[in-house]
C-alpha cells in the first residue's frame, strides 16, 4: 500500500480538511509540527516516513480565490526528490510547472465542464484524474465519469464528504469502480482512519491512498508506515 500524504493549501497555510466544507478549513494542528507552513509540514512528514509522492491541493485556486503558484514552485524546487500531484482546478489546463520533472497535474472532475473535454483529450492522459463526489453526487460534467476515453491509468476516487471525517473510506463506491474497471489503478481518498482501513483497502484491490488526518493525529504511526510500503 502506497500512502500519499495530502497537503491542502489555503491562504498560505496548510489546513485541516473537514467534510469537504472548504470555507471552514482552519490551519492544521498537527502532532508532527507546531507549524502550518507548507515547507515545515512536508519536512515533518518526511521525518515520519520517506514518502516519495505527495498530493498537493491549492484550495484557493480550486475555488477561484487566487492561487499558491509561487509557493508551489518553491516546494517543487525545495523537494526535488519527491513527486507532487498538483490539483489547482486546472479548468484551463495551464501548465505553470512544466519545467519541473516532479510535478504531475491532477484534473478534478468538479472543475470540468463539457467545453473543457476537447482540451483534456489533447493532454494524452498525462495527468491524474480525480472523480469527485459529494453526498453520492457526481461533481462536474457527467461525461468524464461515463466516457473512459478521458480516464488515464491512475484515477482518484474522491468522496469529499468523507475527507477529514474519520468515518472510514467509501468502500462500496471503490468496490464498484474496481469491479467494473479492473485495468485501472484507483486511489482511495477520504475518511481513512487507521491501519485497519489500509488493510481493508488493500484486500479490496486498492494499492494507493490519500491520507492526511490520520498521519497528523498519529493514528497511522511510523512503525505502521514502515510495514505498509
Amino acid at each position: 500500500m502506497q500512502i500519499i500524504p495530502v497537503i491542502d493549501l489555503k491562504d498560505g497555510c496548510v489546513v485541516a480538511a473537514k467534510y469537504g466544507q472548504r470555507e471552514l478549513y482552519q490551519p492544521i494542528k498537527s502532532g508532527l509540527s507546531t507549524s502550518h507552513e507548507p515547507k515545515t509540514i512536508i519536512e515533518a512528514l518526511l521525518k515520519l516516513h520517506p514518502f516519495n509522492l505527495f498530493y498537493l491541493a491549492d484550495l484557493d485556486a480550486i475555488t477561484g480565490n487566487g492561487s499558491h503558484q509561487k509557493e508551489i514552485k518553491y516546494i517543487l524546487h525545495r523537494f526535488p526528490r519527491s513527486v507532487f500531484w498538483i490539483d489547482q482546478g486546472y479548468t484551463h489546463f495551464e501548465r505553470p510547472y512544466s519545467n519541473f520533472k516532479n510535478a504531475v497535474p491532477v484534473i478534478g472532475s468538479e472543475s470540468l465542464a463539457d467545453s473543457d473535454l476537447a482540451r483534456l483529450i489533447q493532454m494524452n492522459n498525462s495527468y491524474v484524474l480525480s472523480l469527485d463526489h459529494a453526498k453520492d453526487k457526481k461533481l462536474g460534467t457527467a461525461t468524464v465519469f461515463d466516457d473512459i476515453r478521458f480516464w488515464p491509468k491512475t484515477i482518484i476516487i474522491m468522496n469529499l464528504n468523507k475527507v477529514g471525517s474519520f468515518e472510514g473510506p467509501d468502500f462500496n463506491m471503490l468496490k464498484q469502480f474496481i469491479t467494473h474497471f479492473p485495468d485501472k489503478q484507483f486511489v482511495a481518498a477520504g475518511g481513512i482512519r487507521n491501519l485497519a482501513d489500509l488493510l481493508a483497502l488493500k484486500k479490496l484491490g486498492i494499492h494507493q491512498a490519500l491520507v492526511a488526518s490520520a498521519l497528523h493525529s498519529g493514528d497511522i504511526s511510523k512503525k505502521e508506515l514502515e510495514h505498509q510500503e
